[in-house]
């Protein structure tokens, strides 16, 4: 039976090791338990299972995340029996979801970093520094130690095994990292603290703490941390890393790095330019 499965996914290893998203799985996993709770499993081996799928999803077609989330941990249970020889098959895959964001062209500009810095306390600068200069997401930003730092023949980099896809990440160190990482206290490991010059236990610690900022600056509200991104895959095609080296180490497409960098350029009227012949460069290099 359905709750029998999901009860049974809920204590296997397939359970992802964060709590946050354990919570996720586990509400969705539920609640399709419950939709579900008198049918036996194996009715989505049956073609007709797709269209019940999509009708319990329509509950929240008013919420387009929630739609998607519904599906997505649904299907998580289902790809999860079929590894384990509880199904043969599922006709659930690649459902049509209803949310689509692009943030491709929400960047922080550096007039917008200019009013921030000029509101926000030290310690929160830092933490958009670090951002902007690494590109690294906040689960990795409060993570980052002097011990990731490394000399290199021409200099110094982070290296630093991200997170989300255990990629290695070699990060140069700009003029602007390095301002950061040289006034850590010498006594401090952490680069980046809270307001109570203790380490951040939560990814979201660092990303509550920009949207306070920026809120009090009056930049626009669809400013979030993770859009620094952006900006430092221009800083790194700066830093004459080509087009792929950058997708690679945020994790997008080739065509998506140069998208986000060309609108950065755009919008950065001291540093299109200079920016768009280096992008234009690295495309004709076949990056």
């Amino acid at each position: 039976m359905i709750p029998e499965l999901v009860d049974k996914f809920l204590d296997s290893a397939a359970m992802p090791p964060r709590p946050r998203s354990r919570a996720d799985v586990r509400k969705w996993a539920l609640r399709f338990a419950k939709k579900f709770h008198d049918a036996p499993a194996a009715i989505f081996e049956e073609r007709g299972s797709r269209s019940e799928m999509n009708e319990w999803r329509a509950e929240w077609k008013h919420s387009p995340k929630q739609h998607d989330a519904a599906g997505t941990h649904a299907v998580r249970v289902l790809n999860w029996a079929m590894k384990e020889g509880k199904l043969a098959i599922h006709p659930c895959h690649d459902l049509s979801r209803l949310f689509h964001v692009d943030r491709s062209e929400i960047v922080w500009p550096p007039a917008d970093r200019e009013t921030f810095n000029a509101n926000a306390p030290d310690w929160v600068r830092r933490i958009l520094c670090v951002a902007c200069e690494t590109g690294l997401r906040p689960a990795d930003l409060i993570k980052l130690t002097r011990g990731h730092l490394q000399n290199t023949p021409k200099g110094r980099r982070l290296r630093v095994l991200t997170n989300k896809r255990k990629w290695l990440a070699h990060i140069p160190i700009t003029p602007e990292l390095a301002e950061v990482t040289d006034s850590t206290p010498a006594d401090r490991m952490v680069i980046l603290v809270g307001g109570n010059g203790k380490p951040m236990k939560e990814p979201r610690n660092a990303s509550s703490a920009i949207t306070r900022y920026r809120r009090k600056s009056g930049l626009s509200d669809e400013l979030r941390l993770q859009d620094c991104r952006g900006t430092a895959a221009t800083m790194l095609l700066n830093s004459n890393l080509g087009l792929s080296e950058i997708a690679n180490h945020m994790g997008w497409s080739v065509k998506y790095a140069a998208q986000v960098i060309e609108h950065y350029a755009r919008v950065s009227p001291d540093q299109t330019d200079a920016v768009l012949v280096k992008l234009a460069q690295a495309k004709g290099g076949g990056q």
